[in-house]
């Protein structure tokens, strides 16, 4: 499907299995602050991969985030099954502008408070002691001594917090994780997103439903508690927002985890900076958020009028991605920018966003990551990569990070 591409450019092409995300994302600044962009299905849009333009794209009132204001979905000429569409669909935060946006994010910040987030913080410590407990374990029973820290480690912590956050039980948690998996491939097969997304929804649903008959000190009692002049959320608007917060609450912080952890590793000098305390665990946290966005090009938002971005025109009605690991290391932006330095300063990174659309979860990820890379660094000071452990990126262009991340603690 040819979505209007511009007259006499060709489209890029993107990988659906995002198999070089760093390459891709130096052709593309190449290209221009906005380039245009094929993605799976054919469906042409716009990506924005330098740090101003995509600075000012997230700010500016002349883009939008409901996909009524998208020529192609309008028309119904999007692909039968295309997988990015549950992004562009669901109710919630990241599909709402204006006075429904804000209501929406007044109705969310009421219940995950600061005091609630704060009140996380010991059960978060917690939590990644035992699965440091349960790495050692994992490592002394291998027959080679190594152990896979994305599944041992990374990817429960930051599920068990939402799960606790939410009120979600053990299985609930797993099985969501396994379906935001398939929610955010990019390169799944022709309705398999769709289909991931209505068992999330409806395990959601069922969620909903046993909170509402039996409420808890939890966040989605809170959310069905919440009003704002008497606005309750609605049925459609909780189930999204549960399903949002589920995906960006524990996908996100995943691949920061990973992504940090293998950025120390591979820069022996900078881990020793903050061994000896030069500089905080969070300026960890925040450049490789800056060098290694856990979100590659995240879908969408669309042009209510032509915008004009360094010398490049986003026609009206046209989609746009937010290209958050192409505009982390923009060298127009960043001196040295593929270079892993803690002492960048200032470090006003877009990866967590910028605008009305900052990440509302932004404080609660910080938190996980600092305690689970200071906790894991300082329990293990020897750890390292296994011998011939080359990660492999995740099959995604939507996510930027690896499928595993074997190592040794000592």
């Amino acid at each position: 499907m040819d979505a209007a591409a511009a007259p006499g450019v060709c489209p890029y092409r993107l990988d659906p299995a995002g198999a070089d995300q760093l390459a891709e994302n130096e052709r593309l600044r190449a290209r221009g602050p906005a380039t245009q962009v094929e993605l799976p299905g054919g469906v042409v849009v716009w990506s924005v991969n330098h740090h101003e333009a995509l600075q000012q794209l997230l700010a500016d009132p002349r883009v939008a985030k409901g996909p009524e204001h998208w020529t192609l979905y309008r028309e119904d000429r999007l692909p039968e099954g295309w997988p990015l569409l549950t992004f562009v669909t669901v109710p919630g935060l990241t599909t709402s502008d204006g006075a429904d946006h804000r209501r929406l994010r007044g109705l969310v910040s009421q219940a995950l408070t600061p005091r609630r987030v704060g009140e996380l913080a010991p059960a978060v410590r917690r939590r990644v002691d035992e699965l440091l407990d349960g790495l050692a374990a994992a490592a002394a029973a291998a027959p080679d001594g190594t152990v896979d820290l994305r599944t041992s480690f990374a990817y429960p912590l930051p599920m068990a917090v939402i799960g606790e956050l939410l009120g979600l039980r053990p299985e609930q948690q797993d099985r969501l994780h396994e379906l935001s998996d398939i929610v955010v491939n990019s390169s799944a097969v022709p309705g398999a997103s769709a289909a991931a997304a209505r068992d999330m929804g409806a395990l959601l649903a069922g969620l909903a439903a046993e909170k509402r008959a039996a409420p808890g000190d939890d966040l989605t009692s809170a959310l069905i508690a919440a009003r704002e002049e008497q606005d309750r959320l609605t049925e459609p608007e909780l189930i999204g927002i549960l399903l949002q917060l589920v995906i960006a609450g524990h996908e996100t912080t995943l691949n920061l985890v990973c992504n940090a952890v293998l950025a120390l590793l591979g820069h022996p000098e900078q881990l020793a900076l903050v061994r000896d305390g030069r500089v905080p665990w969070s300026a960890v946290v925040e450049e490789t958020l800056r060098r290694d966005s856990p979100v590659g090009h995240f879908p969408m938002r669309y042009a209510l009028e032509d915008i004009e971005l360094g010398g490049t025109v986003i026609p009206a009605g046209d989609g746009i991605l937010a290209s958050y690991a192409a505009a982390g290391r923009d060298p127009g932006h960043w001196p040295d920018a593929d270079r892993f330095d803690l002492t960048r300063s200032p470090l006003r990174h877009l990866s967590l966003g910028h605008g009305p659309h900052f990440c509302i979860g932004s404080t609660l990820a910080r938190l996980e990551a600092e305690t689970a890379l200071r906790e894991l660094f300082t329990r293990f000071p020897g750890l390292r990569l296994a011998e011939g452990a080359g990660p492999r990126p995740i099959t995604s262009f939507l996510s930027n990070s690896v499928t595993g991340l074997r190592v040794r603690l000592s």
